[in-house]
């Protein structure tokens, strides 16, 4: 499948935007960070920014949480590497709060 071509004022604006969500993303994972926004929350926020974020990110935002214990426990509950927040199932949703809010 081609790309499709963009002028530059198209691809400009898609690199804005862009930026954008990076910078939301980034936001929300130092507020997960913080405790100003809890684990339950954002699994349960219908915000795109929330929804779109990969599980691994949002795991490894927790504090005391990084890359391998985030692979760790996605691995023992079954849950894609590539997995968003949107695409988790209420199962799924609900082993890795129990997992994570121990």
């Amino acid at each position: 499948m081609a790309l499709p071509t963009l002028t530059d004022e198209q691809r400009k604006a898609a690199l804005e935007k862009a930026a954008q969500a990076r910078h939301a993303r980034a936001e929300l994972r130092e507020k997960v960070k913080t405790g100003k926004v809890s684990l339950k929350e954002v699994l349960d926020s219908t915000d795109p920014i929330a929804e779109r974020m990969k599980v691994s990110a949002l795991i490894e935002s927790l504090p005391g949480y990084g890359k391998a214990k985030a692979a760790k426990i996605m691995d023992e509950l079954g849950i894609s590497a590539t997995r968003r927040v949107k695409g988790l199932g209420a199962r799924q949703r609900e082993q890795l709060l129990e997992a994570l809010t121990k």
